[in-house]
């Protein structure tokens, strides 16, 4: 019987930033990609998910999907059998991220949003990356997702609590796994996170910034399969 493992997309993400890893996971595990669109708070897309998962499934996500697997672990961890945080961090939002965020949120709402997804590049993709088809991929995903789910998404973001507490408790197989050039949370946000948690294996992605599944999909899917055969 197969296992379901639901994918939780970032920030402008939809399941093209899976799409690849998926292509090459095999084995026994049932990809589904969770839309996240509609929701506007972490708990509320943690509820979604649980609404149409299954009893028991594995989750990965990445970036802002990340915390939604947190709150998932917070809301029902008793229904996780392996998590993955790819990207992302456990740590709440400084002051100085909020701004940014709030900055990119009012030019949106003037009808820049366009100007906001070409300015966001240059933090989600390693420098290697910019410039090329893989980025215009990244730009189009992101307006298919919207302007209105930007903000929601955002408004979530900067109000998520505070994860750290929480990763001493998770006792299921669990992979962290970041891009060796990723900007926006660097490698150091996933050593503090694999050294709380304590069934967590840390890997981390070369030639790849934050969007780790897209710019280097082959050593996610390695990173993936061990954990899932764990």
């Amino acid at each position: 019987m197969s296992r379901t493992l639901i994918l939780l997309p970032g920030l402008n993400c939809d399941a093209r930033l899976w799409r690849d890893v998926m292509a090459d996971l095999g084995g026994d595990v049932r990809p589904v990609v969770a839309d996240l669109g509609k929701e506007q708070s972490m708990a509320g897309m943690a509820r979604a998910v649980l609404a149409l998962a299954p009893a028991q499934f594995c989750v990965a996500g990445l970036s802002m999907g990340g915390y939604v697997a947190l709150e998932l672990m917070r809301q029902a961890p008793e229904r996780v059998t392996h998590l993955a945080l790819l990207d992302t961090s456990a740590r709440p939002d400084d002051e100085a991220r909020k701004q940014t965020r709030r900055a990119g949120m009012a030019a949106a709402a003037e009808g820049k949003f366009g100007l906001v997804v070409r300015a966001m590049q240059a933090g989600l993709l390693a420098p290697q990356h910019l410039d090329t088809p893989l980025a215009a991929e990244v730009v189009a995903m992101a307006e298919r997702c919207g302007a209105d789910a930007y903000r929601r998404h955002q408004q979530a973001i900067m109000d998520r609590v505070d994860s750290r507490p929480l990763l001493g408790t998770i006792d299921v197989p669990t992979l962290v796994g970041v891009g060796a050039l990723d900007a926006l949370t660097p490698p150091a946000l996933a050593e503090e996170m694999a050294a709380a948690i304590p069934s967590a294996d840390l890997a981390v992605f070369a030639d790849a910034g934050h969007m780790s599944t897209m710019e280097n999909p082959a050593a996610v899917v390695v990173a993936m399969r061990a954990w899932l055969a764990r």
